[in-house]
């Protein structure tokens, strides 16, 4: 058990090992036997407790020849204990059912396990991210030759990394020289606008980059979650009215709960006129773009001085699978950083190139890879024929809850997401508060059944009665069936709560 995944004799290491983990990747799907397993967080806690006690007890010597019981049980326990997102009835949240051919791949990677901060730790894997980093800029209308980019752990820092150098962009123009970067601005307010439906991590990057949560303006939204571009407008001439700075304005591109796209050339118009910085996070819509179908829906995109996108979303790859562009290689400076033992100058000068320099981590994965191989199989006409599957089962999806007596539908799908809740039918259920009370209660009885994995959320805004239920669709082997089922089941499990209340 000592054995190494690489060299010559890896592979000959792995594979008895690999054996036993598809096997108890069989028998923990077969005990769960459904989308998650049924029981409460503290049942399944204790089995996991248990489960470590057990091993503990039993424990080897560690020495080679050791049985390989750890890594079946918790692997089985792992498999029981999980939300399978390629089951039907887990349409939840925006978790994939990875592709097998991408699993291989990033159990390649794992094998090698190279590291992408230097070129000596990474040197195929260099020049391929470097290479898929040029294919995406071209994906997203970017001219490859002058963007940049780099591969994230999502698109939480990548919108961070969006934001860090529209601050740093700002502070250069506001100070003249480059030389005055990283520190906090002490001139003029800086302001961060964006929608009250965008991503949270967006307050959680102004947070991180010194600038406070309050440096992020909200802007009203419609019906659909989509950005009021007229209200986006009002709130910038306010802010430079009041001698403020418009730092940056952040665009959704596929909100998480309605797959919304902001107007993203008023976005960019109005970021040119103001100077501030357009970063589109198009972490779920960015799949889009594989779809001749949908991919008019992101025009504008090219417009923006960066972008981020998730390819474990809508690209069916393992977390961790983002992407950060950047539309102009320049507004990297910023991040260039020099560390004698991994970049030297005069190894770069001799043809090693770094990639270290583009990215917020130092030891980072190379989950290019997997991308990679995947688009080579499957081309972007494949992986568009997979994003147009579930973009119709999320209309079938809505079609079923406006034809159901029980369920409302929000608003009409844009990706792959359906909004909804279920209608309750007792009178006095009625009222938003209960209604809402009983979104909530049936969703949480559909986990403890393990039943189904259906999404929750809230609408903007105060008060009761904005409680939503929302199926999440990225499986593109769901048959229209399957939805309608996972759809009277939820209607089921909400007159099982009216019986009760």
């Amino acid at each position: 058990m000592t054995a190494l995944s690489g060299g010559a004799e890896g592979p000959r290491a792995l594979r008895p090992l690999l054996e036993t983990v598809l096997d108890a990747l069989a028998e923990g799907a077969a005990r769960r036997g459904g989308p998650l397993p049924v029981g409460t967080p503290k049942e399944l806690a204790d089995l996991v407790a248990q489960t470590l006690a057990d091993l503990d007890t039993s424990a080897g010597t560690g020495e080679p020849g050791a049985d390989a019981e750890p890594l079946h049980r918790l692997t089985a326990l792992l498999a029981q204990g999980s939300t399978d997102p390629a089951d039907p009835f887990c349409a939840a949240h925006l978790h994939c059912p990875p592709l097998s051919l991408a699993v291989a791949a990033d159990l390649a990677a794992s094998a090698l396990n190279p590291s992408q901060d230097s070129w000596d730790q990474a040197p195929a894997a260099t020049a391929l991210e470097t290479l898929l980093i040029r294919d995406l800029a071209d994906l997203v209308g970017y001219d490859p030759d002058t963007a940049t980019g780099v591969l994230t752990s999502g698109g939480t820092e990548s919108n961070l990394m969006g934001l860090m150098l529209a601050r740093d962009c700002a502070l250069t123009r506001a100070a003249g020289r480059p030389t005055e970067l990283h520190g906090l601005p002490s001139g003029p307010v800086p302001r961060i606008f964006a929608s009250a439906a965008a991503h949270f991590s967006v307050q959680r990057a102004a947070a991180l980059l010194g600038l406070g949560e309050q440096a992020v303006v909200t802007v009203p939204v419609d019906r659909d979650l989509r950005m009021d571009a007229d209200a986006l407008a009002a709130a910038l001439h306010r802010c430079t009215a009041a001698g403020e700075t418009p730092v940056a304005i952040v665009a959704t591109a596929g909100t998480t709960d309605t797959g919304a796209v902001d107007p993203l050339h008023r976005a960019a118009d109005l970021a040119a006129e103001h100077g501030a910085w357009l970063h589109v996070d198009a972490a779920y819509g960015g799949g889009a773009l594989l779809s001749d179908r949908l991919a008019p829906l992101l025009d504008g995109v090219s417009r923006a001085d960066s972008v981020s996108l998730d390819w474990h979303k809508l690209g069916w790859q393992p977390a961790a699978a983002g992407v950060f562009l950047a539309r102009h290689a320049e507004s990297y400076a910023p991040l260039a950083r020099r560390a004698v033992y991994l970049n030297p100058a005069d190894d770069e000068e001799a043809g090693y190139p770094s990639l270290l320099g583009l990215s917020l981590r130092t030891t980072r994965r190379p989950d290019a890879f997997k991308i990679a191989v995947t688009l080579r199989t499957l081309g972007r006409a494949g992986l568009g024929r997979l994003v147009d599957a579930c973009h119709a089962l999320a209309h079938h999806a809505a079609a079923t809850v406006d034809a159901h007596p029980l369920l409302e539908l929000h608003t009409a799908p844009v990706l792959t997401t359906a909004v909804f809740h279920y209608l309750p039918q007792r009178p006095e259920l009625r009222d938003p508060a209960a209604r809402d009370t009983v979104n909530a209660a049936l969703r949480r009885r559909l986990l403890r059944e393990g039943r189904a994995v259906v999404g929750r959320t809230e609408l903007p805004g105060q008060g009761p009665g904005r409680i939503r239920l929302k199926l999440t669709l990225l499986n593109p082997h769901t048959t229209p069936a399957d939805v309608e089922r996972l759809l009277h089941a939820v209607a089921a499990a909400g007159q099982a709560e009216e019986a009760e209340a």
